[in-house]
């Protein structure tokens, strides 16, 4: 991004630019904490979690007004254009991501309740999942304040490995319930988790598209690799 004739109009893009940056910090932190909090059924790590989201939802509110008020102030155009909506579009998702990091969190305490399912580590296969998705985050926020444009497309496309692994974790859950119904209510609420880790891989995707968008100024195709074969298993919402 090139400088500007007012200067702060410089300082006012930057700043859109570090509240994004704060929001993506802040994303992969409740996500990690979520998943250790699950995995490790510490209810106080997760009531943590939980109140991290007003701060997420304070961000983003932040971001929205400053964006809209500089739209209407500069009305900016071409490239500062696309930074200013494109901020809006990734802060809407990345709040999105400490919903579902949130909604992670509230479970802990009804798997607690439930019992972990018998002699099984039903966990492991949502804490691998859980690294792929929190490196994720972690890395599209970054990617765009660097502009890497191609390592944001293979970001992108990285979604499918998140899919395949969710596939996996839906079948084995599937399999532990059948076995066992002592199993089934600690399985229904780790599904749940198994879900919004996958749904987060998703607003990911949609940060990398618009990032890749605004350093670029090209769309990328609209068809992005996806492969979650639990759509005819009974899909959980």
């Amino acid at each position: 991004m090139g400088e500007h004739t007012v200067s702060s109009f410089d300082e006012e893009l930057g700043h859109l630019e570090r509240l994004l940056t704060e929001m993506g910090e802040l994303a992969g932190a409740m996500v990690a904490a979520s998943a250790r909090a699950l995995v490790n059924s510490d209810t106080a790590l997760a009531q943590h979690t939980i109140s991290d989201d007003a701060l997420m939802d304070s961000h983003q509110r932040e971001l929205d007004e400053r964006a809209i008020t500089l739209i209407a102030k500069r009305q900016p155009m071409a490239q500062d254009l696309r930074l200013i909506v494109g901020a809006i579009r990734m802060a809407a998702d990345l709040e999105r991501i400490g919903d579902l990091a949130k909604n992670i969190a509230k479970r802990v305490s009804a798997v607690g309740d439930a019992g972990m399912p018998h002699n099984y580590n039903l966990a492991h296969g949502i804490e691998e999942m859980a690294t792929m998705v929190h490196r994720q985050v972690e890395q599209v926020a970054s990617l765009y304040v660097g502009g890497e444009a191609e390592k944001l497309d293979a970001l992108r496309a990285a979604d499918e490995k998140i899919d395949i692994q969710y596939t996996a974790v839906f079948r084995e859950l599937l399999t532990y319930m059948m076995e066992d119904p002592r199993n089934i209510t600690a399985c229904t609420h780790l599904l749940f988790c198994a879900k919004n880790l996958e749904r987060i891989g998703d607003h990911v995707t949609n940060i990398a598209e618009n990032a890749y968008y605004i350093v670029t100024g090209v769309q990328l195709p609209l068809h992005r690799p996806k492969s979650d074969e639990t759509l005819g298993l009974g899909e959980v919402v």
